[in-house]
């Protein structure tokens, strides 16, 4: 269950309590005016944290701090881009430029200092999505909130009086040089670091980029410095707004857009793209994103004019095609869905996705033989990561071939991979049943029920197997559940109700529920013979 709200309502920190006790996993989306940051929860323990437009990337990070040269890093940039399936950090690690551990406190560092910076917003909102994880190349780590909510709460309290001295990051000081000559002063570590980016024309964000240090890092030291009398303001930046380039504004647009989409933050998402686009119309990632907005939405026509749009402006390209075609498909053009799949495979034929789509669409044609091969080849290059709707498509594939035993094996292995999720196990459930084997789908409809009793085809099936089993009074409290979830499922559900209502002396219910069946379904001969029979004109 999503958890949303105002941090004016409720503090951040309460709120990372909240889910540290309750043991939630999932993803944190917190708002402030322009930022936007996501902060992971795995078992209630912090995972990963970023805020959207900060320069705090790891790379620039390691490279700041002295961890890692320029060399090494646009080294392994370039071996990234090449292909190598690994993490930014992984290569680092092979290349020699940094131990596994230095790696490890870098990134821990990196997501307490961004848990840190959330701690001093007041306003804007939050908005926490179980089961969200984070990105598949994402580093992830380990902390426990607690020891973050303590040094946090330390820090709220210094920043309050540091931001006293410093107001503003677009703030210039310069050193005293007449105060610090003599005797000199003890300066520390941090401020040692600080004294010669101190000339006058480095604001306080210049001074995090260029020292490496953190925000909370250069202000505490530069407090200190201002106290003392050893550092004076000499005045202020170009203020942001006039300073940024229209190719900046478009990343941080972008940026917010991609992390509000990630979140599940899609009107906010929607904003920040259709700004992208009015600041530059042939923007291609614009209309693609907001395309892929439109199909979360299920708003299908519009999604296929955006990716159309997103195809125009920045090329077919694989992904785009196959989002049009999957869009495609959901408008009823199976046919157009065909071309831009078959498009997208032949620029990609090892992407899974692409495969496993081809042959959905395939299987929406009727074309099973060739949707079997399709999605052979998709478990091919999925290897052990095979996503559950594979499993149902290719059961549906079998079947539909005719070979119900091949379709039995798909869907019971889903059932084993997949034990939980209800619709793979209704699925299996449906073809035991095909099978004559009444008994174990009524075991795994009980199991598909329990996990999720709000699905009412789950309980339509149930109901079904206690009917041909003659439990009359038990297949009677399935299809309540039934109608009380979709009470318009079909005529079948309606006709058999009819039957039981009349086995159970309701003649006028019968009556409204034949009646029914046949409003849904105006060939149902059955339905119409039953009102015959009570003397009802169909």
């Amino acid at each position: 269950m999503a958890i949303r709200g105002s941090l004016r309502e409720a503090s951040l920190p309460d709120v990372i309590q909240l889910l540290y006790l309750g043991r939630r996993t999932g993803c944190l989306a917190v708002t402030d005016r322009q930022s936007h940051a996501s902060v992971f929860f795995e078992d209630g323990w912090v995972t990963h944290a970023t805020i959207v437009n900060r320069r705090d990337r790891l790379g620039d990070m390691l490279v700041k701090t002295g961890r890692v040269t320029p060399t090494h890093l646009e080294q392994a940039i370039a071996m990234q881009a090449m292909g190598h399936a690994r993490k930014l950090g992984e290569i680092l690690v092979a290349l020699g430029a940094i131990t596994p551990e230095e790696l490890f406190q870098m990134i821990h560092r990196q997501v307490q200092e961004a848990i840190y910076t959330l701690f001093s917003w007041t306003s804007g909102s939050f908005s926490f999505e179980p089961g969200v994880r984070p990105e598949e190349d994402a580093e992830r780590v380990r902390i426990a909130p607690d020891a973050l909510l303590l040094e946090g709460a330390r820090r709220v309290d210094e920043w309050s009086l540091i931001e006293k001295k410093i107001p503003s990051f677009d703030l210039v000081f310069t050193v005293d040089r007449s105060r610090s000559a003599t005797p000199e002063p003890d300066f520390s570590e941090t401020q040692r670091r600080l004294i010669p980016l101190l000339d006058g024309r480095h604001d306080v964000r210049s001074l995090v980029d260029a020292s490496g240090l953190t925000e909370f890092e250069v202000c505490q030291a530069l407090y200190g410095l201002i106290t003392a009398g050893l550092v004076q303001r000499v005045g202020t930046s170009l203020p942001e707004a006039t300073g940024r380039s229209l190719e900046t504004q478009i990343e941080e647009h972008r940026n917010l857009g991609v992390a509000f989409y990630r979140t599940g933050m899609l009107e906010e998402a929607l904003r920040e793209f259709r700004r992208v686009g009015e600041l530059r119309p042939s923007e291609g990632a614009a209309p693609f994103y907001l395309g892929l907005i439109a199909a979360r939405q299920e708003r299908w026509g519009d999604a296929v004019q955006l990716f159309r749009h997103a195809a125009d402006r920045a090329g077919p390209r694989p992904a785009i095609l196959h989002d049009l075609g999957v869009a495609l498909g959901m408008v009823g053009e199976p046919d157009q869905a065909e071309v831009m799949m078959a498009d997208a495979a032949g620029r990609a034929p090892d992407h899974p996705l692409i495969q496993l789509s081809w042959g959905l669409v395939a299987l929406e044609r009727g074309e099973a033989e060739l949707s079997a091969v399709r999605l052979g080849r998709a478990r091919e290059l999925y290897g052990e990561t095979v996503p559950a709707i594979w499993y149902w498509a290719m059961a549906r594939a079998k079947a539909m071939a005719g070979d119900l035993e091949a379709a039995l094996d798909a869907a019971g292995e889903a059932a084993t991979r997949y034990p939980t999720d209800p619709v793979l196990l209704n699925n299996h459930a449906v073809f035991l049943e095909a099978a004559g084997d009444l008994a174990a789908a009524e075991l795994v409809l009980d199991r598909a029920l329990a996990e999720n009793p709000s699905l009412p085809q789950i309980s339509k099936n149930l109901g079904d197997i206690l009917y041909r089993l003659g439990r009359y009074d038990e297949a009677w409290e399935a299809y309540q559940r039934v109608l009380r979830l979709r009470p318009d499922l079909g005529d079948d559900l309606h006709f058999k109700v009819g039957n039981l209502a009349l086995k159970r002396g309701d003649v006028a219910a019968a009556r409204g529920h034949w009646t029914r069946a046949v409003e849904l379904n105006p060939r149902h001969q059955l339905a119409r013979a039953n009102l015959q029979t009570l003397g009802v004109e169909a």
